[in-house]
C-alpha cells in the first residue's frame, strides 16, 4: 500500500490530503456525487442536497462538480471537497472518453476545496488528450498547493476492468503526478496496488445486487492494498444509504470484518434510511 509522505509536500498539500484520508487510519471514505456532470439527473440524487445531508457526517470526503457545490452543499457542513473538474461529455454519447478541464485551479482554490479530480481514459481514442489534461492539472495543483485525483474512468467499457489493464493506468496517472488515484477492483487486485507508488480507492462501479456483495468489495480491496473507497450509487441507491454509509466506514475506519458490517448495517437500517 503506497503511503502519503507529507515531509516530501509542500504544507498545503499535505493539509488537503490529510483532510481526506484520516492521519489516524491511513484509510478513507470518499462519497461519489458527481455523477451528474454526465448522467445528469441521476435515479436517487435528482436533489443533491437532500440525499447527501444525512450521508455526509459518515463520510471523509464528498465528490461533487463546481455546479452542486453551490448550490447543494451548506458552507457550515464540514465534509472535505474532491471537486470534479473534467467533463464534456454526456451519456448520449458512445464515447466518453472526449473530456477536457472544465474548472480552473483558481475556482477550485476559491471554494477551498481538499482536492481536485479528473478522469484519465487510457486505450481510448482521447488517450493522449485525457493525459495531458491531467498533466496541466498537477502543474497548476503544484503551484497552488491542490491535491490531483487521476479516476481510470473506462467509459462503457466495463470488460476493461482486469489487473493488466487496471494496473497500467493507475501507474500512468501516478507518473504524470497525480497524488491520488481512484479505480476499480479486480481480481488480482494486489497487483494494480503494488505497481502504483501513490495510495489508491477503489469505486463501487454501478449498483450491486446485495450488501454482502458491496461489503466484500471494500473488505477485500482494503486487504489488497486500497487506503479507501469512493463510493456512490452503491450508497445513495440504497434503500437504507445511511445504514450502507455506516457499515462501509466500519470496515474502513474500523477494521470490520464483513459480518460485523451486515450485523451493523441490520442494527442501522431499522433507525433511518
Amino acid at each position: 500500500m503506497a503511503a502519503i509522505e507529507g515531509e516530501n509536500m509542500d504544507w498545503g498539500m499535505s493539509n488537503r490530503l490529510s483532510r481526506m484520508i484520516k492521519p489516524s487510519t491511513g484509510r478513507s471514505v470518499m462519497l461519489a456525487a458527481d455523477h451528474g456532470y454526465f448522467m445528469g439527473p441521476t435515479h436517487k440524487l435528482e436533489n443533491p442536497r437532500r440525499m447527501l445531508e444525512p450521508l455526509l457526517p459518515y463520510a471523509d470526503t464528498v465528490a461533487v462538480t463546481r455546479g452542486v457545490l453551490r448550490t447543494s452543499i451548506d458552507p457550515k457542513w464540514d465534509t472535505p471537497i474532491l471537486l470534479r473538474v473534467s467533463g464534456g461529455a454526456s451519456v448520449l454519447k458512445e464515447d466518453l472518453s472526449d473530456e477536457e478541464i472544465t474548472t480552473s485551479m483558481q475556482d477550485a482554490v476559491r471554494l477551498n476545496v481538499s482536492a481536485v479530480a479528473i478522469s484519465i481514459f487510457v486505450g481510448t481514442a482521447h488517450e493522449k488528450q485525457s493525459l495531458v489534461n491531467l498533466s496541466k492539472l498537477v502543474n497548476d495543483g503544484e503551484e497552488y498547493g491542490m491535491p490531483v485525483m487521476a479516476i481510470t474512468a473506462v467509459g462503457k467499457e466495463l470488460e476493461k476492468r482486469d489487473a493488466k489493464y487496471l494496473a497500467l493506468a493507475c501507474r500512468l496517472g501516478a507518473e504524470i503526478g497525480a497524488h491520488i488515484v481512484k479505480t476499480y477492483y479486480c481480481e488480482n487486485f494486489r497487483k494494480v496496488a503494488d505497481g502504483s507508488p501513490v495510495p489508491l480507492v477503489v469505486a463501487g462501479g454501478p449498483k450491486l445486487n446485495t450488501e454482502l456483495d458491496v461489503f466484500n468489495l471494500v473488505y477485500n480491496a482494503l486487504q489488497e492494498g486500497a487506503v479507501g473507497v469512493d463510493m456512490g450509487r452503491n450508497i445513495w441507491q440504497h434503500e437504507y444509504p445511511v445504514a450502507m454509509i455506516k457499515s462501509i466506514r466500519a470496515i474502513v475506519h474500523e477494521k470490520a470484518t464483513v459480518k460485523e458490517a451486515l450485523d451493523i448495517f441490520q442494527e442501522s437500517k431499522g433507525k433511518s434510511k
